[in-house]
């Protein structure tokens, strides 16, 4: 139990069985994330796989070589900054924590679909970025804003813009209530009070919070406060340095876990394609309620794989476009396919390794999960794939999941504060009393649930996705007139 616990609780109609607060935010979730919402991300991203003729596998070599490239136009930011100020947001707690929460929620099968939304949103990501330069506006002072409610509100029309109006009040309530804040500061002190054992500080509603969360939550807030008030240019100053550094860190650890464990890859491959499909839950019995099993494991492993994919990629959220806006490019497609890499680098590369590391423990019946969730599992899986007494591991862990988290906070504050610039006409008064407000959710954070914060996460990207999807869909034609253009104009790299 945390803080949450007694935040709400509802009797039924009966009055006499309440629901707690976490159960609430589940039925909220399942509703949010069910097959509809499913559809429309899958659909999307099909459709301009599609549509971009398979953008994702035939320019994806020239998308890395795109990174370097020199920018030049109007812009504030160069493409390599702007990849990085997205990879902040992204490589955070979703690969360390996130990816063990869906195993934990969905089995390994939520693997598979993290994959396979992550191969098709390669191309959503590419189409969403592309557009928001597309449609961005480049104020009189050299400073831009672009995003999905200008994609929504330029590309379809002014009849569209509550839509447009819609995704930044969901990006507000994403970056203060989900994927901004508490989910990425929880994720830091939990590391930090796996690796670091401290004396209990004050207990509070039952719950006994140690000084390791107390102090490493106020030192969070506060240098999370000094770059947020420096706004973009120290963000992005900040991403690519830290972001580079500490993604070639964790990759070595899984790596090092792959090496070690190389023989047992194949099992661990097997058991993730068996849980995807639900065929675990083929072990005998009628056939009718065999089948409702396999389709209620398969959902379950596709609604967890598919929502905390998009947690950590972002690919369809509608976020990565408003850190590709400011680009210095006069090429939309350019920066489209500097940005598509991110979702390459972060889940089919970064999480895989998070989750082939579960799974290979998994695989082992001498390892004992426990009731251990979020980063406690995944740092139990590494120390158990590595051998040892785990401290280096927890250690390292620790270190990645600061870095990555504190880079997500700084990233998530951008984006936030841009739908809000946009639902404000500008007012930056109100963008200010937001970083306050935004500070304020980073010091409360830690003394919430895990599940709690990655649910509430789940639910505000969900909200997200729904009307960046629809835009993508409607403009699809668009996109693929764009592409066909620059790739006729420029057939290789200049």
């Amino acid at each position: 139990m945390a803080i949450n616990d007694f935040f709400l609780k509802i009797f039924d109609t009966n009055g006499d069985k309440i629901i707690s607060f976490d159960e609430i935010l589940v039925k909220i979730d399942d509703v949010v994330w069910g097959i509809p919402t499913i559809i429309l991300i899958l659909f999307t991203g099909l459709l301009l796989t599609i549509r971009c003729r398979g953008i994702q596998f035939t320019k994806l070599g020239r998308a890395f070589k795109q990174i370097f490239k020199k920018n030049e136009g109007a812009g504030e930011l160069s493409g390599f900054s702007a990849l990085c100020t997205a990879l902040s947001a992204t490589i955070g707690t979703g690969n360390i924590v996130g990816v063990a929460t869906a195993i934990a929620a969905g089995g390994p099968g939520a693997l598979f679909w993290m994959w396979f939304a992550a191969i098709l949103g390669t191309a959503t990501k590419y189409a969403e970025c592309m557009l928001a330069i597309k449609y961005r506006e480049v104020k009189a002072d050299g400073t831009v804003l672009g995003g999905p409610f200008y994609t929504i509100e330029k590309g379809m029309g002014s009849k569209w813009k509550w839509l447009a109006v819609l995704f930044a009040v969901f990006g507000v309530a994403a970056g203060l209530l989900g994927i901004g804040t508490m989910t990425q500061i929880n994720g830091i002190t939990s590391a930090v009070n796996m690796a670091i054992s401290s004396d209990v500080a004050f207990t509070l509603a039952g719950n006994e919070y140690t000084w390791a969360t107390v102090i490493g939550g106020a030192i969070v807030t506060l240098c999370a406060a000094l770059v947020i008030i420096g706004g973009l240019k120290r963000i992005s100053k900040v991403a690519e340095k830290i972001v580079p550094a500490m993604a070639i860190v964790y990759v070595f650890l899984g790596l090092s876990v792959l090496i070690m464990n190389a023989t047992k890859i194949p099992a661990a491959f097997a058991l993730i394609f068996k849980s995807a499909f639900g065929l675990e839950a083929v072990a005998g019995g009628a056939a009718g309620f065999v089948l409702k099993e396999v389709m209620d494991s398969m959902q379950k492993s596709m609604q967890k794989g598919i929502a905390r994919g998009i947690f950590s990629n972002e690919a369809g959220l509608g976020s990565a476009p408003i850190a590709a806006a400011p680009v210095k490019t006069d090429e939309p497609v350019e920066q489209g396919l500097v940005n598509m890499t991110g979702t390459v680098i972060d889940t089919l590369i970064v999480c895989t390794m998070t989750g082939l590391a579960i799974v290979i423990a998994f695989c082992n019946p001498q390892f004992v999960a426990g009731d251990k969730v979020g980063v406690q599992l995944t740092a139990a899986a590494l120390s158990f794939d590595l051998g040892g007494d785990g401290v280096s591991v927890q250690f390292l862990l620790m270190l990645c999941l600061a870095f990555f988290a504190f880079t997500t906070i700084l990233g998530w504050d951008y984006y936030s504060e841009k739908c809000l610039e946009y639902l404000s006409n500008g007012r930056m008064k109100f963008v200010m009393f937001y970083r306050v407000l935004y500070i304020l959710m980073i010091a409360i954070g830690p003394y919430f649930t895990v599940d709690a914060v990655f649910t509430i996460a789940d639910i505000t990207n969900g909200l997200m996705a729904i009307p960046n999807c629809i835009a993508l869909i409607v403009l699809s034609g668009i996109v693929a007139k764009e592409t066909k253009s620059y790739f006729d104009r420029y057939p290789t790299l200049s």
